[in-house]
């Protein structure tokens, strides 16, 4: 059994991985990490892990195998500045700090997508796990980047409120978000940058990413439709992203309509494609405090520590 250490465990992605690795066979909680919450029982914050897990939560880490940074992005520089860390120790970084440079320190984290990095993950130190609008993104369009088939792409998304974190703003108030859609950082959010910085390595053309995200009066979960243009026949279309995908356990192409309640509470992207003239449409659909956050953390730990992929992400979506 390896120990794991989470800091910043009182937030929505640090209390789902304790929900996730409480019942991973290969790991023990060692310590989880809160300076507002420290001496504060982690089931009293999240009653949903009532008998799940009882530790109380600490302002004094300890030295562990593997350590997960749930912090508010660019604060987890400044936490491994003041707490050393040493160079045998997995750390994933659930922030942005380390997404689009990965060299820090006597560290370089490695993009952890598994999709498109297995073979970089495996044995890795240190991992920047990607934005939850970054997962869903890519995915929709990394088949489509290998063949060098994207120039202009138009994407919309929604999410739901646990996106915006547990920090209380005016637009995660329950009276303003219930019955309400509104769209933010249009064409300008900071998960762009990271969608390029990957998609480029792949398409030889210069990609344009035109990104309009939505506020959605849900939860959790997020939508995506990316709209390119292609001459390719859907079928074809369909072919390629099943190819691209056969080897992995958490993306499924679906030739039927997609939703959501397929996908929350669980590790999964789902994908669905369709296509008008020489206009093809790519939905994906994702978890995104999992599969776009600390379902994907838990799986990079597999593949750095040699462990079977799913272990620990077996879990059926919330269908109704």
């Amino acid at each position: 059994m390896k120990t794991v250490g989470i800091v910043g465990a009182n937030g929505y992605t640090g209390s789902e991985l304790v929900r996730l690795l409480a019942f991973h066979p290969h790991v023990s909680l060692s310590f989880l990490y809160s300076r507002s919450n420290s001496g504060t029982k982690i089931s009293d914050l999240y009653p949903d892990l009532t008998t799940v897990c009882e530790m109380i939560l600490t302002d004094k880490p300890e030295e562990v195998d593997i350590l997960f940074l749930c912090l508010p992005h660019k604060e987890s520089q400044n936490w491994l500045i003041q707490n050393p860390v040493k160079d045998l120790t997995l750390v994933i970084d659930l922030g942005n700090d380390f997404r689009l440079d990965g060299n820090f320190l006597n560290r370089n984290f490695i993009y952890g997508l598994p999709e498109i990095n297995k073979k970089q993950l495996s044995g890795a130190k240190s991992i920047a796990n990607p934005g939850c609008f970054a997962t869903a993104i890519q995915l929709a369009l990394l088949p489509l980047a290998q063949k060098g088939l994207l120039s202009e792409v138009y994407t919309t998304g929604i999410t739901g409120s646990t996106g915006a974190g547990q920090s209380l703003q005016a637009t995660t108030h329950f009276t303003w978000r219930n019955d309400n859609i509104s769209a933010y950082k249009t064409l300008t959010h900071q998960h762009v940058d990271e969608i390029l910085q990957q998609l480029v390595t792949f398409n030889t053309n210069e990609i344009s990413l035109n990104f309009v995200p939505w506020r959605g009066d849900f939860a959790r979960g997020i939508f995506t439709s990316s709209t390119v243009k292609t001459d390719l026949e859907l079928s074809d279309i369909e072919q390629l992203f099943k190819d691209f995908y056969a080897d992995e356990p958490f993306v499924k192409v679906s030739e039927k309509a997609i939703d959501l309640k397929q996908v929350v509470n669980t590790n999964r992207c789902v994908i669905h494609i369709e296509k008008s003239g020489n206009v093809a449409v790519i939905h994906s659909a994702i978890d995104n405090l999992l599969k776009g956050a600390s379902g994907q953390a838990v799986q990079n730990m597999n593949i750095a520590m040699g462990w079977e992929e799913n272990s620990g992400l077996n879990l059926k979506p919330i269908a109704f």
